[in-house]
């Protein structure tokens, strides 16, 4: 057999490498038209690698966290003396971490945040639209400590707390799974909070519609009457464009129902163009209830995604924007 593969580079006319391998193979397995078989592997792999793509993309998000999260242990290691005798010895992993987030923010998606002079100097509640990935709020995040040197803590579901490694990236950032009284008292302190109310319902399940699923919650707002503090609404543009998942199978939703894990599928990664838009502070107001409150941050939102969205949402309209020249708008 090897006199025959070596005839692969010999004589007059040599095969190519892929006739090569097909000679190959046929010999070693002894599958006759082989040769077919690859052709429609190669086929395959050529109509399905656009689908693979949109599936692994989200993982460089996820390896964008564990990153963070490396450099936030190799920083522990380097301060561990200085941990003693700072009154904050995170304050330059945040700076750090505010850089690359702010910097793939604006390389991957042209990011903008417009309005940042509507955030108070003390307290105050930002209250936001869930996109499927939190990835916008992490951009204003990064962003608003890079241009104010603001902190600004957020409330995550329970299920954040259980992921590995999440830990340390969890405490450096003040993320918070709640309760009310933890709220109130973080905003007591003088701290920015958000809180995205449609929490993983709305980022699992929601559209290209842009439809707000808040139900009846009404906790938030209860949060900042108690805290005596404004809500600031806020809402990023094409978030449901960058990601999407497959929330709208209903089997899918059935089964998060039950065991209420985000195991709907998510796919995306798209660079398309991201601006985050902060709307007027609702001032506190000791008569409203939270009823009262809760409606009138709902239609906050719902009036900036109004002004701001073209809707459906539209994945190539999104990408196209990225070229687009647009003055600001607060």
């Amino acid at each position: 057999m090897t006199g025959e593969n070596e005839s692969c580079s010999a004589g007059p006319m040599p095969m190519s490498y892929l006739s090569c391998l097909t000679y190959i193979l046929q010999e070693w397995t002894g599958v006759e038209h082989i040769g077919d078989y690859l052709s429609y592997a190669f086929f395959l792999v050529w109509v399905l690698f656009p689908l693979a793509v949109v599936f692994i993309l989200p993982g460089v998000i996820v390896m964008l966290f564990y990153i963070s999260i490396l450099l936030l242990h190799i920083y522990k290691r380097k301060n561990e003396l200085k941990e003693a005798y700072s009154h904050d010895v995170w304050t330059g992993a945040r700076e750090m971490l505010a850089t690359l987030w702010d910097g793939h923010g604006r390389i991957w998606h042209g990011y903008e945040l417009h309005g940042v002079e509507n955030i108070p100097e003390g307290p105050g509640l930002v209250v936001f639209y869930h996109g499927a990935t939190p990835v916008d709020y992490i951009y204003f995040m990064a962003r608003l400590h890079m241009i104010r040197k603001r902190h600004c803590r957020v409330v995550a579901d329970h299920f954040v707390f259980r992921l590995p490694g999440f830990k340390i990236l969890l405490d450096v950032h003040g993320v918070i799974p709640g309760p009310r009284e933890a709220c109130v008292s973080t905003l007591k302190k003088g701290d920015l909070l958000a809180i995205a109310p449609g929490g993983v319902r709305e980022a699992l399940f929601g559209d290209e519609m842009y439809t707000i699923l808040w139900s009846n919650r009404k906790g938030f707002a209860q949060v900042a009457i108690d805290a005596k503090v404004p809500i600031i609404p806020m809402f990023t543009q094409n978030v449901r464009e960058g990601f999407r998942t497959l929330g709208g199978i209903k089997i899918l939703r059935s089964l998060y129902e039950r065991i209420r894990l985000p195991i709907v599928p998510l796919y995306g990664g798209f660079p398309v163009k991201l601006r985050t838009f902060i709307g007027e502070p609702i001032p506190y107001e000791p008569n409203v209830t939270a009823e009262e409150l809760a409606a009138k941050t709902k239609a906050a939102v719902q009036a900036l995604i109004d002004k701001h969205q073209k809707i459906p949402g539209n994945i190539f309209r999104a990408l196209m924007e990225r070229f687009q020249t647009r003055k600001k708008e607060d």
